[in-house]
């Protein structure tokens, strides 16, 4: 299994797979392989028809991990975790926070206008993160849930990381403020990618 810490490192951490120890370097490109796919399925409406919940959530995580960890691919996190600074909540948790946010998020989707349509991204993708639901490769499987939502409400499919090393402060201090449900930093992130992705 992984290690607990999620603190920068990667190359040397290592994961238990089917493959034997794993650095982090070495899955990367494994794993990169099963999110192209899963992006794909999405681009294709191959998800259309399941609901924005819990299930989908769990669905996208072993689809990107299953064959590779099968042990924790697919299910919620049973241990703590330490993202940075940030604490996430504890495991026991996880599972009806999870079931809050996709409430939260229908209910912010069935009044979404232009007013709202910014801060409901931010919250989409910041609370999820907040939560940090699985062991591992949650990162990932917000992106891939991103590319749904996008494709849902006919958003361009915008860069979901920064693209350059300049921006990746602003955009952890947006994390960090959506922790504290503050949304408004990683809002004014989404404009910009959107405006980005029209330029």
């Amino acid at each position: 299994m992984a290690d607990n810490s999620t603190s920068p490192g990667h190359a040397t951490r290592t994961v238990e797979t089917t493959r034997g120890v794993l650095t982090y370097a070495q899955l990367a490109p494994l794993l990169a392989e099963r999110v192209l796919a899963v992006e794909e399925h999405i681009a294709t409406g191959g998800f259309s028809e399941l609901p924005l919940d819990g299930d989908l959530l769990l669905h996208l995580h072993k689809s990107i991990s299953g064959d590779l960890v099968p042990d924790w691919a697919g299910r919620w996190r049973t241990v703590a975790v330490k993202v940075g600074a940030h604490e996430p909540p504890a495991p026991h948790e996880v599972p009806v926070l999870i079931r809050l946010y996709a409430d939260d998020l229908a209910a912010r989707l069935a009044h979404l206008d232009e007013s709202t349509l910014l801060e409901t991204l931010a919250f989409a993708e910041g609370r999820l993160l907040s939560i940090h639901p699985f062991f591992d490769f949650n990162g990932r499987v917000t992106r891939l849930w991103l590319r749904e939502f996008l494709r849902r409400l006919e958003l361009p499919p915008v860069d979901l990381v920064p693209t350059v090393p300049k921006d990746e402060p602003a955009y952890f201090t947006a994390l960090r403020a959506g922790d504290a449900l503050d949304w408004k930093p990683l809002a004014a992130i989404w404009r910009q990618r959107i405006e980005n992705f029209s330029a």
